[in-house]
């Protein structure tokens, strides 16, 4: 579910959200798996348990607005994972120059070494593209959209 922090405070490590229910919940710092602590007026996921609130993760800015398909990222990874497209799709330049230029300029360096790097970045492709594509819509979102979760 959806919501904003309504109220935090540091000293108890206590808060209150409302959920996009209209209704209030509570939480504790323990619950917060976002970097830094709970502002008021902070967008967040969470799930509930009754009037309290777990696993609270921060929406980004604009998350909403930038949804990656995880079955696009997932195939892009097996038949494309070798150059880092589903880096790219995804995101992620900085990983992705690491499959390109692996698997392209990488060849001749790699050459002496029988193509092995080649040989493991497509296998950690393509078991990348198992793992987005066994996950939640809702786990891909948090993992890869909204938290920028660039390996594994």
């Amino acid at each position: 579910m959806q919501g904003k922090v309504l109220d935090f405070a540091s000293m108890t490590g206590e808060g209150v959200l409302l959920g996009s229910d209209g209704k209030r919940y509570y939480f504790a710092e323990l619950d917060w798996k976002s970097q830094g602590k709970p502002q008021g007026g902070a967008m967040v996921d969470f799930i509930t348990d009754g009037d309290r609130a777990k696993m609270i993760y921060l929406v980004a800015a604009g998350a909403t607005t930038n949804k990656k398909d995880k079955m696009a990222a997932g195939l892009l990874a097996i038949f494309l994972g070798g150059l880092g497209i589903h880096k790219f799709y995804l995101g992620f330049t900085g990983p992705g120059l690491v499959y390109l230029l692996t698997n392209t300029i990488g060849w001749a360096v790699t050459w002496a070494l029988m193509g092995i790097p080649n040989i493991i970045l497509g296998i950690m492709a393509l078991i990348e593209g198992i793992i987005y594509l066994t996950q939640t819509d809702e786990d891909f979102e948090r993992n890869y959209v909204i938290n920028k979760k660039q390996w594994f």
